[in-house]
């Protein structure tokens, strides 16, 4: 009787229904087991211990989304010259075409640094990279825990 062999891709699947099934195990055992007495101390909202302070709904300067998008355009950059600098590099593929591709590639790879590096200079010069301090609000809210329900944690 021949065997049917395991391919690559059942071998996956199979570590994949694993996972899946120890997770959903893992899940509904520790909803059955786990004690469910909800209080209103348990139900507030936590800070790293600390009381509260204003709303949820803070306000974030703008210049870390700015930031983050001139990171993620950089990162981006880097996928691109990674791969050409692998085909750049390859000596065979670029003696065989009598340095038409490398000199196609370089020029091709520097018109895209300087695209990317005149983005940044827009930037630059818009003030989009200018990083100007928020100024601080103090709240009024009044927590409806007492601080005498702390007393006893202090010690």
């Amino acid at each position: 009787m021949i065997e049917p062999e395991l391919t690559e891709f059942g071998t996956i699947l199979i570590f994949i229904f694993g996972a899946l099934t120890f997770v959903v195990v893992g899940l509904t055992a520790a909803k059955l087991i786990r004690p469910d007495r909800p209080n209103y101390e348990k139900l507030t909202t936590y800070e790293s211990g600390e009381d509260t302070i204003g709303s949820a709904w803070g306000q974030f300067n703008m210049k870390f989304y700015i930031v983050a998008l001139i990171f993620l355009l950089f990162e981006v950059e880097i996928l691109y010259l990674f791969p050409w600098g692998v085909i750049f590099g390859d000596k065979e593929l670029i003696e065989a075409t009598d340095w038409v591709w490398a000199r196609f590639a370089l020029v091709e790879m520097f018109v895209f640094i300087i695209v990317l590096a005149l983005g940044l200079v827009y930037a630059w010069r818009k003030g989009f990279l200018d990083w100007v301090k928020p100024i601080q609000k103090t709240s009024d809210y009044q927590s409806k825990i007492p601080t005498e329900a702390y007393k006893h944690l202090q010690n």
